[in-house]
This record gives structure tokens, C-alpha cells and sequence, in this order.
């Protein structure tokens, strides 16, 4: 079942859930605490609509496919249809921006990878992505500085800076618009800095965007 979603805190009118285009490595360190190269190109997957969950959670993982990883990740809402954009349309069609989970299931994925299948099954599950409201964007707030910070269990886990990534946020939605639409509702994950690990049954983490207060969730194991 698709939820409602109110992207921004205080909305009255839904907006209609797209699809998340998620980019991969784009943090040096991220890339090197997995071993993985870092591409030419950004790496590119998609998510559904029906992984979107709401946050402040709870984080709902399944109990019975191995390692749950979480990677936080800066996120972008699309709020005006762009295909084949120009940097300058890239940075007036996003409406906000948030903190989103990239939940991926570590032990399927490796194993995917392994034998060279695609990695849907490992990312793109029910419920893989939780995202937090969104905070609307200005057209020139995109090129400021974001930072998150994500601990678990009162250990920080996570803190990523924009001005770290290989491939800065507004070049990421141009280049996205090249391959794949993107229409109002869809987002954008930005991808992950170093610090990913498994989640378990229990786990308590606090995310923080920003200035902004931080949302404190709780993980659960789906039944």
C-alpha cells in the first residue's frame, strides 16, 4: 500500500509519490571504506514509490535476509518536470531538500554483485527508503553547504557535507534529467559518506539536518 505523503511539515496538499533516483559513490571516503572504484560517471539506480517511508519513523527492516545497512544520505524533492535540464533549470526545479535512508541489504547485495545480477532486490525493497519532511528550497539554496549527522545508539555514525561530494547536488539532477525524467514528487538521493553499518532490532537513532531539530527514530523488525 502507498502512503500519503506530506512532503513538507505543515502541508494540507499531498504530494503524489514518483520514483528516487539514488546515486552511488558519491563520497571518496564512502567509496573506499567498501572498496569500491569510483566511476567516470555518477552510478545510478532507482527506487520505487512503494519503498518510501515516513520519518521520524519507526525503521521497519526485515528479520530474515542478513545484514540491514543504513546510509544516510542528503535528498532532493523534484518540484517541476525536467528532462535534459541545463544546471540553471536543474536548480530551479528542486522544491526542498531532507534526510533520507538508503536501507540496502548487505549480505544479498555482495552477493549480487558476485554474480554480476542487478541489485534491485538489495535496494529497492518496501519501505527501503525513509525520508524525513522536507525544508523548501530557494533557487540559490541548493549551492549553499549541507550537512547531516546521523548517530545510533548515541554513537555518531554518519556526517556528510555537501562540499565533499564528487559530483555537486545541482549537476547531479542535470545529469539525472539526461537518462530519466524527473517529474514533481520524485527524489533524488545524493549518496552516502563513510560511517554506513547494520541496523538491528532496537537501535535507536537520532538524524539531524542541518540546524534544523533532530528526529529521533527507533528500529523494529518487520514480522
Amino acid at each position: 500500500m502507498i502512503e500519503t505523503f506530506y512532503w513538507f511539515q505543515g502541508d494540507t496538499v499531498p504530494w503524489h509519490p514518483g520514483k528516487a533516483v539514488c546515486v552511488g559513490r558519491n563520497y571518496a571516503a564512502h567509496a573506499a571504506e567498501l572498496g569500491n572504484a569510483i566511476p567516470d560517471t555518477p552510478l545510478l539506480f532507482i527506487k520505487p514509490d512503494t519503498a518510501f517511508r515516513h520519518l521520524p519513523g519507526p525503521i521497519v527492516i526485515p528479520g530474515d535476509a542478513g545484514a540491514v545497512h543504513f546510509e544516510g544520505e542528503l535528498t532532493l524533492l523534484i518540484g517541476q518536470t525536467l528532462t535534459r535540464a541545463s544546471r540553471e533549470q536543474a536548480m530551479a526545479g528542486v522544491a526542498g531538500i531532507a534526510l533520507a535512508l538508503d536501507l540496502t541489504l548487505r549480505d544479498l547485495q555482495s552477493e549480487l554483485k558476485q554474480r554480476q545480477y542487478p541489485w534491485e532486490k538489495a535496494k529497492a525493497f518496501d519501505g527501503s527508503c525513509p525520508v524525513s519532511p522536507f525544508v523548501p528550497l530557494q533557487r540559490d539554496d541548493l549551492l549553499a553547504p549541507w550537512c547531516f549527522q546521523i548517530t545510533v545508539n548515541d554513537e555518531i555514525r554518519q556526517r556528510g557535507d555537501s562540499r565533499q561530494m564528487i559530483w555537486p547536488m545541482v549537476d547531479l539532477v542535470a545529469e539525472i534529467s539526461q537518462h530519466f525524467t524527473l517529474r514533481p514528487g520524485d527524489l533524488v538521493l545524493t549518496g552516502t559518506p563513510a560511517g554506513v553499518g547494520p541496523l538491528h532490532a532496537g537501535d535507536r537513532l537520532r538524524l539531524q539536518l542541518g540546524h534544523l531539530p533532530a528526529w529521533d527514530v527507533e528500529v523494529v523488525t518487520r514480522s
